[in-house]
């Protein structure tokens, strides 16, 4: 991974109670890279680390949560070891981010002009006037008409499809190197976000900038992606090419997430659901997390935790499973024609 634009080894974030006595390992031990350029999906149930992996990134974890193991690598330098002084310097400059909720980054109070230009003040010294000219330029690139007018214009006084893209153009305002994108398309009807992901593509390939996607949305990533994580308990457990996974899954959860997805050609009654809830991250069990929902666990699953195996170049996956000879079990247990990508 020395070569990658983000390279993370190893890394575990956990939130831990005022007295210390509960620890919360929402991200543990994950290992994931990022060319410069590509597009990484990260997909999963709520609560399986999606989002805290993120902040994690950016180094802009809650109080509670702290990093606890493994190391960060972006762009030849290790962010583990920076001062928060020094991450500010990356934060909307190198790496910048777009929430699910845009209101939950625009403040209410100020224009949509100074919220746009701010970055380039902070980070390029930019006069306000200077700022606000560029900032005409960022809001007609994400496709809002009379941007000369919805520069002075205040949040509330967009729609939620025009203020997720007010949200993007403050994201790219200083041409980063990396976009986080916490599901954006979340709040938006269907036409709206297929426009915007559309839009996203397109500021991809004009800016360079490589893009990690989080989502539920698997034809999103299907779409959007090069690379696709899927996490569990706050574990990567399976990793690949968007196209191997989707048509040989290696981790029986990507199977049931792949096998949930409803289909026009099949005619079921009932959409195919997950048995079970995800384990208490505070107590995970012995063994594989998974174990207690998975219908090809056996003896070995329950007591002992399954190492990261690499099944193929740029492939692996957290299951005893996805040792070599051992797929023909788990598609005799789980069929191959409920998970067949679309």
């Amino acid at each position: 991974m020395a070569n990658k634009l983000l390279s993370l080894e190893n890394l575990s974030a956990h939130y831990v109670s005022q007295q210390g006595t509960r620890v919360v390992r929402a991200v543990d031990e994950v290992t994931l890279s990022l060319d410069a350029g590509e597009t990484l999906g990260i997909v999963g149930e709520s609560g399986s680390g999606k989002s805290t992996l993120a902040l994690t990134i950016l180094r802009l974890l809650p109080q509670a949560a702290r990093i606890v193991g493994g190391r960060m690598m972006f762009d030849g330098e290790n962010l583990t070891d920076k001062s928060e002084a020094e991450m500010r310097h990356v934060r909307g400059k190198r790496i910048a981010m777009i929430l699910q909720d845009p209101m939950a980054s625009l403040n209410p109070l100020f224009s949509i002009g100074d919220q746009v230009g701010e970055p380039l003040r902070v980070h390029e010294g930019a006069s306000r006037s200077s700022a606000w000219r560029r900032a005409i330029e960022l809001i007609k690139s994400v496709r809002i008409a009379s941007p000369q007018t919805r520069v002075a214009q205040f949040p509330h006084e967009m729609s939620g499809g025009m203020r997720q893209r007010i949200v993007g153009a403050i994201g790219m305002s200083c041409e980063p190197r990396l976009l986080i994108a916490d599901e954006p398309t979340t709040s938006l009807d269907l036409t709206i976000q297929a426009q915007y992901l559309d839009l996203l593509r397109e500021l991809q390939r004009a800016h360079g900038l490589a893009l990690i996607f989080i989502t539920h949305n698997l034809g999103i990533v299907a779409k959007m992606c090069d690379q696709l994580a899927v996490m569990y308990a706050g574990r990567v457990v399976e990793q690949g090419p968007v196209s191997r996974v989707f048509s040989h899954p290696l981790h029986p959860y990507t199977r049931a997430l792949l096998g949930s997805i409803p289909r026009m050609t099949e005619a079921r009654e009932q959409l195919t659901a997950i048995d079970g809830q995800p384990p208490d991250l505070a107590n995970l069990p012995a063994g594989c997390s998974f174990a207690a929902r998975c219908p090809a666990a056996f003896a070995r699953c329950q007591v002992e935790a399954p190492p990261d195996f690499t099944v193929e170049p740029g492939r692996s996956a957290r299951c005893w499973l996805a040792v070599p000879g051992a797929q023909a079990s788990m598609e005799q247990t789980i069929p191959l024609s409920r998970s067949a990508a679309s």
